[in-house]
């Protein structure tokens, strides 16, 4: 039995070794979201730790972000935002480029998902290199919005994403880390 939700979170999640590439331990959250009630502590753990901040919208990045931030907006009573890949929005969008370790890719938003002065959690499901975080928090600054914090599931700080996301001056919390050694 566990008493710190955080370590019963980590403990479910699913390390796949040599995937998608040899030498890469994937870190897969699909048991997490399986079992009602690990889904249901991890979501509390995100609503316990936003319910007395002053939100608007919760945004959530390209895909697991959504399905973390589209339950935390409804639990907090709050509008959802979807930062979206490159190509995947219907209307007026606004994106932005960033540096992956084997190339670049694009995040994308619709150009009235926010309004100026909007204050917005921004979630996904993990940080690594930290450029898909930072690059969604950008868009939604340039659309005027107040990004309170970043926040995810899962940190891997030997790929120095976490610091990478604090060095933009966003704070930044997740509920747990696996390292090298786990």
């Amino acid at each position: 039995m566990y008493t710190d939700p955080a370590e019963y979170i980590r403990t479910t999640i699913r390390s796949v070794p040599d995937w998608p590439r040899p030498g890469v331990t994937f870190r897969d959250i699909t048991p997490v979201l399986q079992d009602p009630r690990t889904f249901r502590v991890l979501i509390d753990l995100f609503v316990y730790r936003y319910m007395r901040h002053r939100l608007d919208l919760v945004a959530g990045v390209d895909a697991r972000g959504f399905i973390l931030g589209s339950v935390v907006a409804y639990e907090l009573n709050l509008g959802f935002v979807p930062v979206r890949k490159k190509g995947k929005l219907p209307f007026n969008t606004l994106a932005e480029e960033y540096t992956l370790e084997y190339g670049n890719a694009t995040v994308e938003m619709h150009t009235d998902a926010v309004r100026p002065g909007q204050r917005v959690l921004l979630i996904d499901d993990l940080v690594a290199t930290g450029g898909t975080m930072v690059a969604a928090a950008k868009l939604l600054q340039r659309l005027g919005a107040n990004v309170v914090e970043a926040a995810a599931i899962i940190d891997l700080p030997d790929l120095g994403g976490s610091e990478a996301v604090k060095a933009t001056g966003l704070p930044l919390y997740t509920v747990c880390s696996f390292g090298e050694a786990g």
